[in-house]
């Protein structure tokens, strides 16, 4: 195992395949990543998990917005984490707020009581409890084996003190895994104050399309004609900085 791992967020079979060329250690499968991901397609999980050897971790949110979910969303996140399992996912990637801002302590359990033996990252709606101590104790009793975690501010170079306690108050009882504006220009210094051991990037951009017809009605219409791009040098360069 590296001394690094290092998890790149993808948007499709493209960008995992470029993901994965570039040497990433895992993947957080998305789709929708412009609203902070949500659930990809059976078949984008399927053909992923099929066609990659490294470990896939879907993301689990049905929609876009807030973590607050009804019992019928909640339904369909039950549905398609038992989905990752069949499949042979190696973990996925979960979090569900109340209303209060804790944990839904009930129904996050229930979804990794399904997902078992899947590894389960708590994502960023960690960044929206209203008391993040008290919710990394909570996920660490559950069973949760990390926290993605920005520290609690837009992205981890500003949340870089919380993130260090947290890893702390976590004595390696679970990982702490910075994540949102992990870059390669950063991604040392964030390992060397928080002691970090594994980071989340999403190294994204956009490509044009190989379209050579272009609808004159649509020339300027980036939704169109531009495809989300991940460049494979950019997740060597994130090891790169990390181990120089």
């Amino acid at each position: 195992m590296p001394a690094f791992i290092i998890e790149i967020a993808t948007s499709d079979f493209e960008t995992t395949q470029s993901a994965v060329d570039g040497g990433a250690d895992r993947i957080e499968l998305c789709a929708n990543l412009n609203e902070g991901g949500t659930t990809p397609s059976k078949g984008m999980i399927e053909q992923c998990r099929n066609s990659f050897n490294l470990p896939i971790f879907p993301i689990i949110r049905p929609r876009g917005g807030d973590f607050l979910y009804t019992e019928d969303e909640f339904q369909l996140m039950l549905m398609d984490t038992r989905f990752c399992k069949q499949v042979g996912c190696e973990g996925v990637v979960i979090g569900m707020l109340d209303i209060d801002g804790h944990i839904d302590l009930k129904r996050t359990a229930a979804l990794i009581n399904a997902a078992y033996p899947l590894e389960i990252t708590f994502h960023r709606a960690f960044d929206r409890c209203k008391d993040p101590f008290k919710a990394l104790e909570d996920l660490i009793k559950i069973g949760c084996q990390r926290i993605l975690t920005s520290g609690q501010q837009p992205g981890a170079p500003e949340g870089k003190e919380m993130i260090r306690n947290l890893i702390t108050e976590a004595d390696s009882r679970i990982v702490i895994m910075p994540g949102s504006g992990v870059r390669k220009d950063n991604i040392k210094m964030l390992a060397e104050h928080t002691g970090a051991v594994e980071f989340h990037s999403s190294v994204r951009g956009k490509i044009k399309s190989r379209m050579n017809f272009i609808h004159p009605a649509f020339t300027s219409s980036a939704e169109s004609y531009s495809n989300n791009f991940i460049d494979p040098a950019d997740v060597g360069a994130l090891r790169e900085a990390l181990e120089n």
